[in-house]
């Protein structure tokens, strides 16, 4: 498994942005949902329209740990999504294959993130970016790392730190400006 990092930088996210919508509505849909929500990627992939639709919560199971999660759906995500699903059923995939009746793997979720992110110069891309990068801008705007610790299901302050890499951006910090 690689390791990943959050798109600290908001201009390069919004690059991202740009040219995933310009590929596909859905695979803009994807970054915007991921950054929005925090969730990983086994919880976003088998969502239908039935589950948003109208919704201001997202309830779901998380995968990994079997704990039901209550999510608020901010309202520029609520945009996203009700522009996202017009014409579309309730029992269809919001991230919909083109090639079969199932949602896109998360083999192909990452090619989509990961070779789009490479072509804007960004590496250390995956799906797991889109988690962290809600939880280090959440971090930043907020310093709430208890709320935050709380959302990502957490045992400790620290580990949610380092998951978003605060505790890197700390250590690049201190050492940048060391020299013997």
């Amino acid at each position: 498994m690689n390791f990943v990092e959050p798109i600290r930088d908001k201009a390069k996210l919004e690059e991202l942005k740009a040219l995933l919508k310009k590929q596909s509505a859905r695979n803009g849909f994807l970054l915007m949902f991921g950054i929005n929500t925090g969730l990983r990627i086994s919880d976003i992939l088998p969502l239908k329209v039935v589950d948003v639709r109208g919704k201001s919560h997202l309830i779901i199971t998380e995968k990994k740990t079997g704990k039901r999660k209550r999510f608020l759906i901010n309202d520029n995500l609520r945009k996203e999504i009700d522009q996202y699903i017009v014409g579309k059923k309730g029992d269809e995939y919001l991230f919909a294959s083109t090639k079969r009746l199932q949602p896109i793997t998360r083999v192909r979720a990452y090619q989509i993130i990961n070779g789009a992110a490479r072509k804007i110069g960004l590496s250390e891309i995956g799906t797991h970016t889109l988690r962290k990068t809600f939880g280090y801008h959440f971090y930043q705007r907020t310093r709430d790392i208890a709320t935050l610790q709380m959302i990502f299901n957490h045992s400790h302050p620290s580990i949610t730190l380092r998951y978003i890499g605060i505790t890197q951006d700390l250590i690049d910090e201190a050492v940048d400006g060391f020299s013997l």
